[in-house]
C-alpha cells in the first residue's frame, strides 16, 4: 500500500503564495480528505503529490521515496498514483 508524506511544502505562482509550509502524513489504508473553502490549495495540494506541478520548496513522499523537492521531480507516469 501506498503512504504519503508531505515536508514544509510550498508552492508559489509568481508573489502568490498558494502553499506556505504545508505538512501532511497519510498512512497506508488510511482514507483521507481535503476540506476548505475556494481557493484554501486543496487541488493545488493534489496537483503537486500527482506530479501535475513543480514545488517551490519542501519534500513530497510517496511509500519512502523522494518524488518531488523544488530541485528534483518524478514525472507524475512514474508515481504509479491516479
Amino acid at each position: 500500500m501506498i503512504s504519503i508524506r508531505i515536508q514544509n511544502l510550498t508552492k508559489r505562482f509568481g508573489a502568490v503564495v498558494a502553499l506556505d509550509r504545508i505538512n501532511l502524513e497519510i498512512a497506508p489504508g488510511e482514507l483521507f480528505f481535503l476540506l476548505g473553502p475556494s481557493g484554501c490549495g486543496k487541488t493545488t495540494t493534489l496537483r503537486c503529490i500527482a506530479g501535475l506541478e513543480e514545488i517551490s520548496g519542501g519534500e513530497i513522499h510517496i511509500s519512502d521515496e523522494l518524488v518531488s523537492t523544488a530541485d528534483h521531480s518524478i514525472p507524475p507516469e512514474k508515481r504509479e498514483i491516479g
